[in-house]
């Protein structure tokens, strides 16, 4: 009998979310995707299969009131493996300390770390009876190197990061965790980087050459090796792991 797949994933409606639930369901994975806004394209394509929330994983009230609710446990009672793929992120704010609004270091704090670590709590939880159950947070290089003017960025995927290394070391039942530096995509947050200011990122023109010499992935191919580790032996062998540098 063929094993079931069931996957959450956020920030499925561009970039690289897109393309990760693209490759799921593409492998026949069902998948209930989180974000504020629906992606009709994709909808379209795997009619059935592709469930979505509309959530705004900055608002953490509607969060725990959506999870609260317990449409994790009824999406995810009938797998035998089931996923959470932790995407959604954001770069802003960009710039040194003093010009960080508060409002924008509370947002991206909301959506590049409380969401992920609220919704990994909620489906370790949900999932407790399914025999191969696996979190995925998507990190990034500034995880493990500091930018300057990405204070806040760097910050937060280190903590996804730091995240998966402490969870690995609890008694999880069998749960696998990693969290995954992707490369550097070709997606929106890119062209964000290019779009910044010399004095709020003094690095742009490294993004700059980049772009130019064509040394950045496609989401496509960023999602298909970030979908081959996830679905492998491998994951979770190791609480962090960088696409790059995997054979």
């Amino acid at each position: 009998m063929p094993q079931t797949t069931l996957a959450i994933v956020t920030g499925h409606t561009r970039g690289l979310g897109a393309a990760l639930a693209d490759a799921l369901l593409s492998r026949d994975a069902e998948i209930l995707a989180i974000s504020r806004k629906r992606n009709a394209a994709l909808a379209a394509r795997y009619p059935g299969r592709l469930h979505e929330a509309e959530l705004d994983l900055a608002d953490l009230s509607a969060l725990g009131a959506w999870l609260s609710d317990g449409a994790l446990g009824r999406f995810l009672a009938r797998a035998d493996r089931v996923l959470l793929v932790n995407n959604a992120g954001m770069l802003a704010p960009v710039g040194p300390l003093a010009d960080q609004d508060a409002g924008a270091v509370a947002r991206a704090v909301s959506v590049n770390v409380a969401a992920p670590l609220m919704l990994a709590a909620a489906f370790a939880a949900a999932s407790a009876q399914a025999p191969d159950r696996r979190v995925a947070h998507i990190s990034s290089g500034a995880a493990r190197n500091a930018y300057p003017g990405w204070s806040i960025y760097c910050a937060t995927k280190a903590a996804l990061d730091h995240h998966a290394r402490a969870v690995a070391l609890d008694d999880n039942r069998g749960l696998r965790i990693c969290s995954v530096a992707p490369g550097v995509v070709d997606t929106d947050m890119q062209a964000e980087i290019r779009g910044t200011a010399l004095e709020r990122f003094p690095l742009r023109e490294r993004f700059d050459t980049l772009k130019r010499e064509g040394q950045l992935a496609t989401p496509e191919q960023s999602a298909s090796k970030l979908v081959d580790f996830l679905l492998s032996d491998a994951f979770g062998s190791s609480p962090t792991a960088d696409i790059r540098e995997l054979g």
